[in-house]
């Protein structure tokens, strides 16, 4: 149910200044905190490429027949792909917060426990940026989206589904908002202490108004960011550029494009920011925040932001409100981080080279020691943090892929259930597993065949679109800037941004071989403590009397988690064509002689009519057996490509 705040608020005028109008409250009884969020499954999705709620007026999506879900265009011409393609870099497609909220029993039962939403927060009118990293209003939710109530209400029937719900938050940046002087948009970088004067606020339709903002469809708003050294308005520079140490490093201060930087050293700035994502806590009941662009604050401000959040959430009884960080830059700049910042920053998004290596391990395409030398202190930048488990969020496919190919990791993979054994290693080894729309589905952008006709396909320009499908599948997308927002607003000259390159037909396939396949790898995770907290060993095989070593590219992949006296051997197979066994070390201390290991999940199995065929079934035994220098090991054979077992040997 709705907190007392948000009843009351929500009765309001939409606050104009979050000093005077949002009385914060305090020791009121907020939704608990997890915890530990080891124990969560976590679901990114961009809320305008989710849902609509209105799946039941289309069809579900014939994977066989694509072409049937590539409509002819309103000007009667055959499906053009850069139509489709322009659809998908530009425009809203019209997802929004009552579309996700009519999803909750789909995620449920796939095994999420907690959703992050991408920013929803609103956006300039007039602009395109359904992604909502551009912000105009940081008390409003975007119209495209719905509204405040709609938020609260989200997040309200998600905790009665025991779903718990991260907002994206950006405080590094603004929308496109003002111009510098002159109209000029992206003015060439000024090094600190430089700066540009200010020009002009923009108006609702993108027009310069001058220096003041007299509606809450101009500028920016609360008025707390009114004022213009509230902004670097340093120009355009290296998003790259200069050290990590530097508070005044080019990265820290360029906009990001036409995005404008805040000068978070200006008085009140940072805890302004602060105060309008308090207030989102507040009225939504929210459990975390991933943070956007974190990399390109200073470690004092980002230290400082993040502990006035942790201290506010704490003071609503959410004890563990997660705060997790996009930090840009690989793995040592996410160790840096979360070393300085310690305890005000829970953990940071693996987008770095381990993700590409997780993909390649996956795919049988590396070594497994690959991915698992990342978990050692000894062999990389972020192993300490890493080896944690809590401090790092997995991910194998999100809506940037900031390090390798911008293409989903089922654009190239051997198999739709491929995407389910890489999202095995997900669930079972160290961390916070993320789970990215669409992965349960297989999404994987159009055939092969047709990809020659797709612009800027992997690295190109706005490549980013390929991995934002619309899984609801509109016909059609929204009309450019405020006509998108009216009722009519519908544009038929686009296709909708389908997944799989259609059309009018969405993707909600729960009985899906991927969905079911991860469903029961999750709910597997639920059961045993140890997939989620355990010590974790990847473990040597030996095939045909050959020495135990780690296993080469391609061959099984085996680890186990250790938790006390119970120990769970994860298998996956990785090779997408053909079949792979070996011998598999165990513990020998936790398995003594004549012991057995019982199978508990086998993902052929969870889609096959029957154990026909299936060498391990679930509920089998696997005799644990010795060798002359008390090696102890299991015999695993015949798994078939892409598919993935776990033994315990307390069942």
């Amino acid at each position: 149910m709705k907190t007392p705040f948000a009843h009351d608020i929500l009765q309001q005028a939409l606050p104009r200044s979050v000093q005077a109008d949002v009385p914060l409250p305090r020791r009121q009884r907020y939704y608990p905190s997890p915890a530990d969020w080891r124990d969560e499954v976590l679901y990114f999705l961009l809320v305008d490429r989710f849902s609509d709620g209105q799946e039941s007026n289309r069809p579900l999506l014939d994977r066989n027949n694509r072409i049937a879900a590539r409509p002819r265009g309103s000007d009667g011409q055959n499906w053009r792909w850069d139509r489709w393609a322009e659809s998908g870099a530009f425009r809203w497609q019209g997802g929004t917060l009552k579309g996700v909220e009519s999803k909750l029993d789909y995620l449920q039962a796939l095994g999420i426990t907690t959703i992050w939403l991408s920013p929803v927060f609103r956006q300039r009118g007039h602009l395109d940026t359904f992604h909502g990293y551009g912000v105009q209003h940081f008390l409003d939710v975007d119209p495209h989206f719905g509204t405040r109530t709609n938020l609260a209400d989200l997040v309200d029937a998600a905790h009665q589904h025991n779903i718990r719900i991260i907002l994206d938050i950006i405080f590094n940046h603004s929308g496109f908002n003002w111009v510098y002087p002159g109209g000029a948009e992206t003015p060439a970088f000024k090094p600190f202490p430089q700066r540009y004067g200010f020009g002009s606020w923009l108006g609702q339709t993108g027009q310069p108004i001058g220096a003041t903002i007299h509606t809450t469809g101009e500028g920016v708003w609360p008025q707390e960011l009114q004022a213009p050294d509230c902004y670097s308005r340093a120009g355009l520079g290296d998003l790259g550029g200069g050290s990590l140490d530097d508070p005044h490093a080019e990265h820290k201060r360029t906009d990001f494009f036409t995005l404008r930087d805040f000068d978070l050293d200006y008085t009140g700035v940072l805890s302004h920011l602060a105060e309008c994502y308090k207030y989102w806590i507040a009225l939504t009941d929210c459990d975390g925040f991933r943070i956007d662009t974190l990399k390109h604050v200073s470690f004092e401000q980002a230290r400082n932001f993040c502990g006035a959040i942790k201290e506010f959430a704490a003071n609503l009884g959410k004890a563990n409100f997660l705060l997790a960080g996009e930090i840009a830059g690989g793995d040592f700049a996410e160790d840096r981080y979360l070393d300085v910042l310690g305890r005000n920053l829970d953990a940071a998004l693996d987008i770095g080279g381990m993700r590409p290596t997780l993909h390649n391990v996956a795919k049988g395409l590396l070594p497994a020691a690959a991915y698992f030398n990342g978990f050692d202190p000894g062999k990389a930048e972020m192993g300490s943090h890493r080896n944690l488990g809590q401090r790092h969020v997995s991910i194998l496919d999100d809506h940037d892929q900031v390090s390798g190919e911008k293409i989903r990791f089922s654009s190239e993979a051997a198999s739709d259930q491929q995407a389910a054994a890489a999202v095995a290693i997900q669930l079972f080894t160290l961390g916070i597993p993320c789970i990215y729309y669409g992965t349960e589905q297989s999404f994987a952008g159009p055939e092969a065949s047709e990809r020659q006709f797709l612009p800027g396909y992997k690295s190109g320009d706005f490549a980013d679109r390929y991995l934002r499908e619309a899984m609801f599948g509109p016909l059609h997308p929204r009309k450019s800037g405020l006509a998108g927002l009216a009722a009519d607003g519908e544009d038929p000259g686009l296709p909708g941004f389908g997944a799989f390159g259609t059309a009018g037909a969405h993707c909600f396939q729960s009985d899906f071989p991927t969905y079911r396949r991860i469903a029961a790898l999750a709910a597997l995770r639920k059961q045993f403590p140890v997939l989620r907290q355990g010590r974790q060993y990847q473990r040597p095989i030996s095939n045909f009397g050959a020495p135990f070593e780690l296993g080469a590219a391609g061959e099984i992949i085996a680890w186990s988690r250790i938790l006390d006296d119970e120990e769970a051997l994860c298998i996956v197979n990785p090779h997408g064509y053909e079949m792979r066994g070996g011998n598999v070390i165990v513990d020998a201390s936790l398995s003594p002689p004549g012991s057995e290991l019982t199978v508990v999940v086998n993902t052929q199995q969870v889609v096959a009519e029957s154990t026909t065929g299936i060498t391990h079934p679930v509920s089998s035994r696997l005799r644990v057996k010795r060798m002359d220098d008390g090696t102890a090991y299991v015999e695993i054979r015949n798994v078939p490509p892409s598919e993935v077992l776990v033994l315990v040997n307390h069942p």
